[in-house]
């Protein structure tokens, strides 16, 4: 079976997923594990221009929506030190920024430079210069302090790191005692037919639009198959537990195209 044809209709995760501890997916390929850093990186550094576009025409306007609910679940005041990993172009960041005040700090973390210059720039065009940082950094393998944020977000990046449970262990470290992880990511559908339809959509029109826009149809079906080997709503929950937070849950939107899942360090 051909590459094309094997990522032509979406499958389930276990069915492509390997027991050798030394590959991953790569969407539905697989690789080897220091590999997908980079692979993902490639993706990345192709979609940034045109990143913020995109998210509108893919969500049709609906990403922006799922940010705000994110936002006000944070519970974010003045004097916070905040951490919005994997922020890209800085949605969260902007408003973040706003909440904290001159008190607090927001840290702008991205594995990927192109997506932390594109942030960085349109942050400052605002006119959002005086207390956000900005960091090119692995979730990972954070290099910040224990117990140094009151408030961490992840929003559409855990799926394409390569050792979630990683990603959350490091992120609990760097949490204050009583701070919260927010992590906002596609996950399941909820009922078979919406299912149906967003697999259509997915495999079938975002690739054509990626194409159309971004003169790069390969990254949005990368990040389709990417969606689909992320873990369920519970399983991820499960990970956020096994990472030692506490009061774990999630709430679905959009019908489980989206859930946002929080957690707490006690």
């Amino acid at each position: 079976m051909s590459d094309n044809q094997a990522s032509s209709t979406p499958v389930e995760p276990s069915s492509v997923e390997s027991s050798n501890e030394q590959t991953t997916h790569f969407g539905f390929k697989q690789v080897e594990k220091e590999q997908k850093a980079s692979l993902v990186a490639n993706v990345f550094d192709s979609v940034a221009a045109k990143y913020d576009v995109m998210n509108d025409l893919m969500s049709m306007g609906v990403h922006r929506l799922w940010k705000r609910f994110t936002i006000d679940c944070s519970g974010v005041r003045a004097g916070n030190k905040v951490l919005d990993i994997a922020g890209g172009t800085g949605d969260l960041t902007a408003k973040f920024s706003r909440l904290v005040g001159p008190t607090g700090r927001v840290t702008l973390a991205d594995i990927n430079l192109s997506m932390l210059q594109v942030g960085r720039d349109k942050l400052r065009d605002r006119g959002l210069v005086g207390n956000i940082d900005y960091v090119q950094a692995d979730a990972e393998a954070l290099p910040f302090p224990d117990n140094h944020f009151d408030v961490v977000t992840m929003a559409f990046g855990l799926r394409n790191v390569t050792e979630k449970q990683n990603a959350l262990n490091s992120i609990f470290r760097v949490l204050k005692p009583g701070g919260r992880l927010l992590v906002l990511e596609f996950s399941k559908p909820t009922s078979e037919q919406l299912s149906k339809l967003y697999d259509m959509y997915s495999f079938h029109l975002l690739p054509k639009m990626g194409q159309l826009v971004a003169n790069d149809a390969e990254s949005y079906q990368y990040l389709a198959e990417s969606i689909r080997m992320h873990p369920d709503q519970e399983t991820l929950k499960g990970m956020f537990e096994e990472a030692g937070f506490e009061q774990c849950d999630y709430q679905n939107l959009t019908g489980g195209i989206v859930a946002l899942h929080r957690g707490y360090k006690f």
